[in-house]
């Protein structure tokens, strides 16, 4: 289960977050809207919607922009629409990856990404062709520095999540999807701070990269990804050691 996790640490370690305040409330809107247009604009009875506030707030998001972005979804003011779309491909080294993505554009997302597959020696294939690699989980990030792996897995499996798993500088704790919510919930109000909650794809089994140059090459293609306007989140099934990390950062 470390292909998204390695991601993730990968990403706040190169900073890669830290400059981009703007794409990361372009994303968080997106969510919004969507979810309000999917399942209504009344956070407590649509369990999506109330996730999308949650990072939103996290995010340090105006409560303006919050509302507006449900109202676009609800149709109460103009906005645009918004297309939910999977894209799976193989990246360097035969890594699966899958690109989430919200667009008002399907042509232009797909050439783009298409684009960023080929450019990295990958290719972005048929659906389905990697998304069974895959497993949709609750996924919460704490930082191993806040919390002992004893006093988390009391919290958490007291709360309902299924499993805990030591991955470098942080704990995973997996959930049901539709559990992510309430175990967040308690481990906030046991005083748990995390670094990050989302529904996620996990992968079962991963790829591991050995050679610097699939290694350079697969993580361009996740930053280009990951670059993306219309691209939500990216998620890939390899595992990397820390020593072929520092080589490539």
């Amino acid at each position: 289960m470390s292909g998204h996790s390695k991601w993730s640490t990968i990403k706040r370690k190169k900073g890669a977050n830290d400059a981009k305040r703007g794409k990361i409330f372009t994303r968080l809107i997106k969510e919004i809207t969507v979810a309000a247009r999917s399942g209504g604009g009344d956070p407590e009875g649509n369990p999506r919607l109330r996730s999308a506030i949650i990072s939103a707030k996290a995010e340090n998001m105006p409560k303006d922009n919050i509302s507006r972005a449900i109202k676009k979804g609800t149709g109460e003011i103009a906005g645009e629409v918004y297309d939910e779309i999977l894209y799976e491909g193989y990246g360097p080294g035969g890594v699966a990856v899958l690109v989430e993505c919200m667009t008002d554009n399907r042509n232009r997302t797909v050439a783009d990404v298409r684009h960023y597959f080929t450019k990295s020696n990958g290719n972005l294939g048929e659906s389905g062709c990697v998304a069974w690699m895959f497993e949709k989980k609750g996924l919460i990030l704490v930082d191993k520095e806040t919390t002992s792996e004893e006093e988390l897995m009391d919290q958490a499996l007291e709360a309902g999540a299924e499993d805990i798993v030591e991955e470098d500088s942080e704990f995973q704790v997996f959930t049901a999807p539709d559990e992510l919510d309430d175990v967040r919930d308690a481990l906030a109000e046991g005083g748990v701070t995390f670094l990050e909650a989302s529904v996620s794809m996990i992968p079962k089994n991963t790829v591991d990269v050995t050679e610097e140059k699939v290694g350079r090459a697969l993580l361009k293609l996740l930053e280009n990804l990951e670059d993306h306007e219309d691209v939500q989140n990216v998620h890939a099934n390899f595992d990397i050691d820390d020593e072929l990390m520092e080589q490539l950062s």
